[in-house]
């Protein structure tokens, strides 16, 4: 029987394709949501993965075993807007898969208001681990998956697409991500490098959950960010990205795949 959505055994890793048998996969944000959504079913799909989040005390249970013809997950704790720590997670997770051929950064946060109430200081919060933190594991990670060719997968955002309200940090933080990515793309190319992004909209996931209109805010604006049909799935978010990590997006490069229940359609 398949376990509870959310679980960490929520696919059935006897009934998954592997796409990933023999891959070596570093998901960051993997704690909750789509991030640990994502280093579930990469391990599914056979792949030997470290799972990494800031908050190791929601990384418990994450962990498991190999078994026959399965992946891993292995877990390790570190914060992406930290240079040094991002410097020991990349190097601790090449050392523990012995390569790094897919990276996945998932790590993020959000914060609402009203713009011309943002301090600096949540400002430079939300970009250093949006957007700074995923630029820090890219700079990592690159020479890694350069060796023999590799994938990289950035969480974008509808947001960084259409304009959205309360949320400028985000909404630059994730626009950021874009730009890098493409220029990534762009750059490694050359080296067997692929870099996609992936743009989700309104997912059930911990952080939409701490969603609060800003006081006196129009209310009506929120039809701008509202999908059709319910919110999506952090394991929909997952297969998306699996699927631009896998060797079936071999020519998808420098390239953002929107999952966002016709939110901008």
């Amino acid at each position: 029987m398949p376990a509870e959505p959310g679980s960490a055994l929520t696919y059935s890793l006897a009934m998954a394709p592997y796409r990933f048998a023999g891959r070596h996969a570093l998901v960051t944000g993997a704690a909750s949501g789509i991030g640990r959504a994502t280093a579930v079913r990469l391990a599914a799909e056979g792949a030997s993965v470290v799972a990494a989040d800031v908050n190791g005390d929601q990384l418990t249970g994450l962990a498991i075993g190999p078994e026959v013809g399965q992946g891993r997950i292995a877990t390790l704790v570190a914060d992406v807007s930290s240079e040094e720590a991002v410097a020991s997670l990349v190097t601790g997770a090449a050392e523990q898969l012995g390569a790094l051929d897919v990276v996945v950064n998932a790590a993020g946060v959000l914060s609402f208001d009203h713009s011309h109430e943002v301090t600096l200081a949540e400002w430079n919060r939300v970009l250093s681990v949006n957007l700074t933190g995923t630029f820090l594991v890219c700079r990592q990670a690159l020479p890694h998956l350069a060796v023999d060719g590799g994938a990289i997968v950035n969480l974008a955002s509808t947001a960084a697409h259409r304009g959205q309200p309360w949320a400028a940090a985000y909404v630059a933080s994730k626009g950021g991500v874009l730009a890098l990515t493409r220029s990534i793309a762009v750059e490694y190319a050359g080296a067997g490098v692929r870099a996609n992004s992936v743009s989700p909209g309104a997912i059930d996931t911990p952080i939409t959950k701490e969603f609060r209109l800003p006081e006196g805010a129009n209310a009506k604006l929120l039809r701008r960010v509202t999908p059709l049909g319910g919110f999506g799935t952090p394991e929909g978010i997952a297969a998306a990205i699996a699927f631009v990590a896998s060797d079936e997006a071999s020519h998808m490069n420098g390239a953002d795949l929107l999952v966002d229940g016709a939110t901008l359609a």
